[in-house]
C-alpha cells in the first residue's frame, strides 16, 4: 500500500488475558478524541455485551461475506470455530483523516495488518505477562473455561509470548500493577504522536 496516511494507528497486542482490552478501556476514558474500532466476531454474546459496544456479533454467513469482499485488514479463526476480525473501512479513514487510531489484536492480526499499513503509520505494543503460571490465572478469574480450551488458550500465549520482539514495544503487566502498565502505554503513545499535531 502506497497510499500516504496522516494518522497513526497502535496496535496493543498479545495473549488472551495479557490485559489488551483492560488497557484499551482506560486509554478510553482519558483519551475520547482518539478512535476505537470495534472487532466483528461470530460468538455469542457474553451477558451483559451489548452490539455494537464490545464487539460488532454477526453470523458465520456475514463474516463469509465480509471475507469474500475484502472488508477486513485482518481475521482468524480463534478459539476452535468462532471468526473474529478488523474491519478496513473504520480504520484507513481515520488514518487518511489523521486520527490516533487504538486496536486490541493477537499476534496473528498484528502480523497480517503489518503488511497493509505503512511502518511509519504503524506503532506495535505488546503487553508481557511474568509467566503462563499468572496468565493461567488471569483467564480463569474470568469465569468458568473448560480444561481443554484453557490448555488451548496457555499453549497459543507461549507462542505470542515467543514473538514478542516482533513488536516496536514490549511493556510488563503484572499483577496487581494495571496503572504503571497503562501509564507506560501511554507514555510510547504520546511520545509517538508528539510529531503527529
Amino acid at each position: 500500500m502506497t497510499e500516504k496516511l496522516t494518522g497513526k494507528l497502535f496496535l496493543i497486542v498479545g495473549p488472551s488475558g495479557s490485559g489488551k482490552g483492560t488497557v484499551i478501556k482506560m486509554l478510553q476514558s482519558k483519551f475520547r478524541g482518539f478512535v476505537y474500532p470495534i472487532s466483528y466476531t461470530t460468538r455469542e454474546p457474553r451477558e451483559r455485551e451489548k452490539d455494537g459496544e464490545s464487539y460488532h456479533f454477526i453470523t458465520k454467513e456475514k463474516f463469509k461475506q465480509m471475507i469474500a469482499e475484502d472488508d477486513f485488514l485482518e481475521y482468524a479463526v480463534v478459539h476452535s470455530d468462532n471468526y473474529y476480525g478488523t474491519a478496513k473501512t473504520e480504520i484507513m479513514n481515520a488514518l487518511r483523516q489523521g486520527a490516533v487510531v487504538i486496536r486490541e489484536v493477537d499476534i496473528q492480526g498484528f502480523h497480517s495488518i503489518r503488511k497493509m499499513i505503512p511502518k511509519e503509520s504503524l506503532v506495535s505494543i505488546f503487553m508481557k505477562v511474568p509467566n503462563l503460571n499468572d496468565l493461567k490465572g488471569r483467564i480463569e478469574m474470568r469465569g468458568a473455561i473448560e480444561p481443554e480450551e484453557l490448555q488451548r488458550r496457555l499453549d497459543s500465549a507461549a507462542k505470542e509470548l515467543a514473538q514478542a520482539g516482533d513488536c516496536d514495544y514490549q511493556v510488563h503487566n503484572e499483577w496487581g500493577k494495571m496503572k504503571a502498565c497503562v501509564s507506560d502505554v501511554e507514555g510510547i503513545i504520546l511520545e509517538e504522536i508528539k510529531d503527529l499535531y
